[in-house]
């Protein structure tokens, strides 16, 4: 077995881009991972991840067009964030291209459009002379399902883990009201396709708490916790989200107490090492793994460079911390 790890441990594979070598030591932690805990990042197209996840000097547009299989092959990533699908659609066959590089254990944790979880379009160009108007898809469950969630589940297959909708830091009043807004959210839910797994993000503490907790738990769906300056602690959210029933957790470790998303992307950049580690938030994600895999539910964990600096880094230290 010892010598079947280090020939998988320095052996990279073909094609344009290829894993970097890893240490024995990390591929014998990637074996000793529980059971039912998918640990992966928010996206993957990093050139500085360099000798952490890469085998060679590669350009972001490269990554985002050939990375996938050689991040797969990564002995501590079994998901991934797909970003992507928040700002537009992706159709069947570039879905089916992304399942076909991975392995079938592998998950992708998909986020759902932008445009059905927005009351008030944003002032982006994208959205052109809708920008600052009202949103009259939000949450729409047929535009969303019609755009999306059809075409990933026909396309990704087996490899579609949790469809995360992440709610956007948005005035409460706009929403309706916390009572409000978990009625539609209900209905939201209920009207979607069946088969994956729907979890919610929200950025406004106002709404954390039982009205949307029980309007998850109707439609079926579970929290998506998330390490951010805007939202409470995780075992708060834990604790007020009711994680403890039904479904898998799903954990987002995305900034670091007080920090600035765009600041700590330039103070971080080219995200190949920790710079500001934050023990509390690790401590806080195994605490909550451990107990959703004692209640035998799944955990899906993806982390972003902008938590302490490298989210591969931060998930080598994650997984140390797991497999104690």
């Amino acid at each position: 077995m010892g010598g079947q790890l280090e020939l998988f441990a320095r052996s990279p594979a073909r094609g344009p881009v290829g894993p970097a070598s890893q240490e024995v030591e990390i591929v014998e932690l990637g074996a000793r991972l529980p059971d039912g805990v998918k640990l992966g990042t928010s996206s993957w197209s990093f050139p500085g991840w360099g000798a952490l996840v890469w085998d060679r000097e590669v350009s972001a547009p490269t990554l985002a067009r050939a990375g996938l299989r050689a991040y797969a092959a990564h002995p501590l990533f079994e998901c991934v964030g797909l970003d992507r699908t928040f700002y537009g659609p992706m159709s069947r066959e570039a879905f089916g291209g992304m399942a076909a590089q991975v392995p079938p254990s592998f998950r992708f944790v998909m986020k759902g459009l932008e445009s059905s979880t927005v009351a008030v379009f944003p002032k982006h160009p994208r959205y052109g002379a809708e920008a600052g108007q009202p949103n009259p898809r939000f949450l729409d469950a047929r535009a969303v399902s019609e755009e999306l969630v059809r075409p990933a589940i026909d396309g990704l297959g087996g490899t579609l883990g949790p469809v995360v909708f992440q709610l956007p830091p948005q005035a409460p009043a706009r929403l309706g009201g916390p009572a409000r807004f978990a009625m539609r959210l209900r209905a939201f839910l209920r009207a979607l396709p069946s088969g994956p797994t729907y979890a919610l993000e929200i950025r406004n503490r106002e709404l954390v708490g039982p009205d949307v907790a029980r309007a998850l738990a109707d439609g079926g769906a579970v929290p998506c916790l998330t390490v951010h300056p805007s939202m409470p602690p995780l075992d708060v959210q834990a604790d007020e989200m009711g994680t403890a029933d039904g479904g898998p957790l799903v954990v987002r470790w995305m900034l670091g107490a007080g920090q600035d998303y765009e600041a700590a992307k330039a103070r971080y950049a080219p995200f190949d090492r920790i710079i500001d580690p934050d023990p509390r938030a690790r401590a806080a994600v195994a605490r909550l793994v451990r107990g959703a895999l004692a209640r035998g539910r799944g955990a899906f964990v993806t982390v972003n460079n902008k938590a302490e600096g490298s989210a591969p880094a931060s998930i080598v230290l994650l997984a140390r911390a797991l497999a104690e």
